[in-house]
């Protein structure tokens, strides 16, 4: 019995489908005038439930393509966002190293800091000029700010800065007015303190308050005179009757630094705060 019931469906669904073909071959034969009657009739009745599910889902799929737009929009703008204070940053750092080299005029080569060991720790780094651009070694590296620091060794296209954070710099240098001279050097060599420089030497007798611009003297012909290295914020120690040495806030950081100007043959050129007063950096 179960097996006849089977056989009868089989026939009845073979009928049927024959029925519908035979009445799509009759459809599809019949005039315009007649067809288009019916085709809109089964629209609006039979398949007009199918018609609007289909129009929900192109919908629904044109809202999804413009929602991953959207999104993909706002990613790319929070992404440029991101970067937008860095390059405006680094547009005004490139515009005061063009307006430094214009001041200077000759005597320099520009380069671009290439490598850092460490970004917390950059006491060398390496610049994109060397000997083919006549880069010397103890040539002074500046940038737009200020001192920071000399060439040490020079290869072919590149040289090795170190910076005035190295434990083994030491410059001879100034008070703005000219009253006191001291060797300005790393103030520590871990932590904190390796960020800050000492002005040494000077006479106990001798007051500097803070807020003092301390320059390079150019003494001993190595460094032009006049190149901003930071200024005084207090009393680093005294030596009782002899001398004191006082704590500096540099005019450069040389993990900021991305291009420097390194200059050849300029200590014979006089003083070069001038130079440094018109970038608008110096206090």
């Amino acid at each position: 019995m179960p097996l006849g019931a089977d056989r009868y469906a089989s026939r009845a669904d073979t009928l049927l489908f024959l029925g519908c073909v035979g009445l799509s071959v009759a459809a599809m034969s019949l005039p315009d005038t007649w067809s288009d009657p019916i085709a809109q009739g089964l629209r609006q009745t039979v398949l007009a439930p199918f018609l609007a599910l289909q129009q929900q889902t192109e919908l629904l799929s044109a809202a999804r393509a413009h929602y991953d737009a959207v999104v993909a929009q706002r990613d790319s703008a929070a992404l440029a966002a991101t970067f937008l204070p860095e390059l405006r940053s680094e547009n005004v750092r490139l515009r005061s190293l063009m307006g430094l080299g214009a001041r200077l005029g000759w005597g320099y080569v520009p380069a671009e800091v290439l490598h850092q060991p460490e970004p917390t720790n950059p006491l060398t780094f390496i610049v994109s000029a060397g000997k083919k651009q006549g880069v010397k070694p103890l040539a002074t590296v500046v940038s737009p700010e200020g001192l920071v620091g000399i060439v040490s060794t020079v290869d072919q296209q590149t040289s090795l800065v170190v910076t005035w954070a190295h434990p083994e710099f030491r410059a001879s240098a100034m008070a703005a007015d000219g009253s006191v001279y001291g060797i300005v050097a790393p103030h520590g060599t871990e932590g904190p303190r390796v960020w800050l420089l000492e002005l040494e030497g000077v006479a106990y007798r001798q007051l500097v308050s803070n807020g003092t611009l301390i320059l390079t003297s150019g003494l001993g012909g190595v460094m032009p005179r006049g190149i901003p290295i930071g200024v005084v914020t207090g009393v680093a120690g005294e030596a009782e009757g002899w001398e004191r040495t006082y704590v500096l806030r540099p005019a450069v950081h040389p993990a900021a630094v991305t291009h420097v100007m390194i200059l050849n043959g300029t200590a014979t050129r006089g003083d070069l705060r001038s130079v440094f007063e018109a970038s608008g950096e110096v206090p």
